[in-house]
């Protein structure tokens, strides 16, 4: 087995490097786009919907990355897991206005049911 050279490890180290770069541009990007879900779905401010999406993560053990592309597909397929979904409502729970208080723009909205 040939030992590899200096530069060969040194480029292999910079081509991993670069592929988690790549994963982790990739994977800030859907989180960014589920906080969004989360905002139009919660009817939230801007500020509550990463608190969300990461309570949700917190609450079902599954991975932020993996509830983010979950949560990201749900328009399109008008499904989402039902412990995902359960959780998501549970942390919203607390943004619903209270008996008596305006709903204003925090009413919230119905999902979609699968067909």
């Amino acid at each position: 087995m040939a030992e590899r050279t200096e530069p060969e490890g040194r480029v292999e180290a910079l081509e991993e490097e670069l592929a988690q770069m790549r994963r982790a541009v990739v994977s800030h990007a859907v989180i960014d786009q589920a906080i969004g879900v989360v905002l139009a779905y919660g009817r939230v401010p801007a500020r509550r919907g990463w608190q969300v999406l990461t309570e949700v993560s917190q609450n079902t053990n599954v991975k932020l990355r993996v509830v983010a592309e979950h949560l990201v597909r749900w328009p399109h397929r008008a499904w989402l897991p039902p412990e995902i979904h359960r959780a998501l409502n549970a942390a919203l729970e607390h943004d619903r206005p209270s008996p008596g208080e305006a709903a204003g723009p925090r009413e919230r909205i119905a999902p979609v049911s699968p067909k």
